[in-house]
């Protein structure tokens, strides 16, 4: 067959296209999916179950002018391939190339930024209602993973939606039965019930193996079985919220897909779309372990995933996971939370061993931190695991269920600081920032490894909320202690001995600043803690010596660095200080070491940086 892909430079050109060669496309763009992610890594099972749906939409709704609005934007490859951007795939989450997620500087296609999850439903309602203000005839579509709708943030906006009877609104629920992490909840558990009825079962194979032969009886069949769901199965609770229900259908079934759309094209009022698809179709191994090929680094396709032939470096992650069965084992108040992030938040194994200790509340960062809350209300010692960038969603939380009430939650901040091809939505870069400000809260930050292991020992020591930041992959390689030995609360160490001037460096940069230091013979310090700072340190430090730098991956402003220039300002103790950090800008997705070179945070950069403010040693 002639390929058509090439021929497909934006979806106006799909249009053009005959029913029956569609199939071939969607194979031709699952084909370029596997191609490219295998050379650059990236998110593979969600975008090879998307591929139909994405084929589907941009066939019947005249996008851009329709909005399509992705949820969560980590399926949108696809989307990327129709929509201009097939020949910059091989760019994927590289410096300089096109993001991994939905981005509106990228295209006119991406109609809304999506990489933190559940957040369609209400931007799609604003644009559709916004449609109608300015009196516009289009559609705006929402595509919703099953674990984003797991958030309490797309009821909220279901909610406010299905009062709107004239929005041209529509919400896909793309049912894959996966999330990054097994799903979990009674919406799931409700889809799960509501798909294995033997009724639909029954309907769909009569309705592809006898009917379809003959279109109008086929038609028929399948407006008989969305009359008689309502006889079968209690009316949904999308009705209930004021939606019109449709579905379940399947999702790699562009003879479904294509004509159901086209149908709900010409409603009024809310609809939704309840769709079935496979993570990792048309790949027999993604398909046998999408979780694996959730976010699989290079790999050739022909093999599949292997295993390095060296063991790596052990990441904080794993760190985090061991410390956390190592403490369970010691002590039985502790239980772990997860926002739908087992895997990505080292748990696997806790979860195995202390299953009754282990709690996954979905994507509800919210939920997850008042939960925590609870259970140390009731003398358990709750242990958090969340990404940095994930905290920011409940900020609230933080400060009104946990920090007023002083309650002892342990935050086990993974993806501290720049996270490299996942961009500035992931980065955890204000962590420092939106935490030091908040009474009763205590931050470290770990240098490397074995630090990390004992300061979240000495975190789950205290009776207050503790936050321990620590970025992702590995460090220096520092092998950790098999002991629970925690290191003195707020206490810092010198580490390196100089003249003039003093490095404070907090986190994993004190290993660059280490190297800064040899040729400018600098005295350096590990803080280890944002807050509360080693005051006696820093004044020590500061009443011998000319100029004070801190080093942080972390925003400039209001990090770290403030602290220390607050804390000399109140002691009346006036030294010249440099603050280097990250700057007051997103950093884009690029390679981690790259990216802290470009913001200075190298060795030679804090050396240079140095030199140009205080002169050379």
């Amino acid at each position: 067959m002639v390929p058509l892909l090439p021929t497909i430079n934006d979806p106006a050109d799909l249009r053009k296209l005959d029913r029956p060669q569609l199939k071939q496309l969607a194979d031709e763009v699952r084909a370029c999916v596997l191609d490219n992610v295998s050379r650059t890594g990236g998110h593979l099972s969600s975008n090879l179950g998307t591929v139909e749906l994405t084929v589907a939409l941009h066939y019947v709704f005249n996008t851009p002018e329709d909005r399509i609005v992705w949820d969560v934007g980590h399926q949108t490859y696809p989307h990327k391939i129709l929509t201009g951007r097939r020949e910059r795939m091989p760019t994927l989450r590289q410096l300089g190339g096109i993001s991994g997620f939905p981005q509106r500087t990228e295209s006119a296609y991406d109609t809304f930024g999506t990489a933190h999850s559940s957040t369609s439903i209400s931007a799609a309602l604003g644009m559709a209602l916004a449609a109608q203000q300015k009196g516009e005839e289009r559609h705006a579509i929402a595509v919703i993973g099953d674990g984003a709708m797991t958030a309490g943030m797309a009821f909220e906006a279901l909610n406010n939606a299905g009062v709107h009877d004239d929005a041209r609104l529509l919400v896909v629920l793309n049912d894959n039965d996966m999330s990054i992490s097994p799903p979990v909840g009674a919406l799931n558990r409700y889809l799960a019930q509501l798909m294995s009825g033997q009724f639909y079962a029954a309907a769909k194979h009569v309705g592809k193996s006898v009917l379809k032969a003959a279109p109008p009886l086929f038609e028929l069949a399948k407006r008989f079985e969305q009359q008689a769901k309502g006889m079968v199965v209690p009316a949904t609770l999308f009705e209930k919220f004021g939606f019109n229900y449709i579905g379940p259908i399947d999702g790699h079934d562009l003879e479904s897909l294509i004509p159901t759309l086209e149908n709900i094209k010409q409603l009024k009022g809310p609809q939704f779309l309840h769709v079935v698809t496979k993570k990792g179709q048309g790949y027999k191994l993604a398909e046998a372990d999408p979780v694996a090929y959730h976010g699989p680094g290079k790999f050739d396709p022909s093999v599949g995933l292997v295993k390095p032939a060296t063991a790596p470096k052990r990441s904080f992650t794993q760190v985090f996971g061991q410390w956390l069965c190592d403490m369970a084992a010691q002590d039985g108040r502790l239980v772990g939370v997860t926002p739908a992030m087992r895997e990505g938040s080292g748990m696997v194994e806790f979860h195995q061993r202390f299953p009754d200790r282990y709690h996954d509340v979905g994507i509800a960062e919210q939920h997850a931190v008042t939960f925590a809350a609870g259970l140390a209300c009731e003398g358990l010692k709750p242990v958090v695991a969340i990404y940095s960038t994930f905290l920011q969603r409940a900020y609230d939380q933080l400060i009104h269920d946990v920090a007023i009430q002083n309650l002892p939650v342990v935050f086990a901040l993974d993806r501290a600081g720049l996270v490299g091809a996942d961009g500035a939505t992931h980065a955890g870069a204000y962590d420092i920032a939106y935490l030091r400000c908040i009474p009763n809260m205590a931050l470290a930050c770990p240098a490397d490894e074995a630090e990390c292991r004992q300061l979240l020992t000495t975190a789950y020591e205290q009776n207050h909320p503790v936050a321990v930041r620590y970025p992702r992959g590995a460090g220096v390689g520092t092998e950790p202690a098999l002991t629970l030995q925690g290191l003195p609360y707020g206490k810092g160490e010198l580490r390196r001995q100089g003249r003039r001037i003093a490095i404070l460096a907090f986190g994993t940069l004190l290993y660059p600043a280490l190297q800064a230091a040899e040729g400018l013979d600098a005295t350096v310090v590990n803080m280890r803690w944002a807050k509360p700072l080693d005051l006696a340190l820093l004044l020590e430090v500061a009443q011998s010596h000319d100029c004070i730098v801190t080093v942080e991956e972390g925003a400039v402003m209001g990090g770290a660095g403030s602290a220390v220039a607050e804390a000399l300002q109140q002691a009346q103790l006036l030294r010249p200080v440099l603050q280097l950090g990250l700057p007051d800008r997103f950093i884009e997705h690029g390679d981690p070491a790259k990216l802290l070179a470009a913001a200075g945070l190298d060795a030679q950069g804090i050396a240079q940086s140095i030199t140009q403010r205080f002169g050379a040693a």
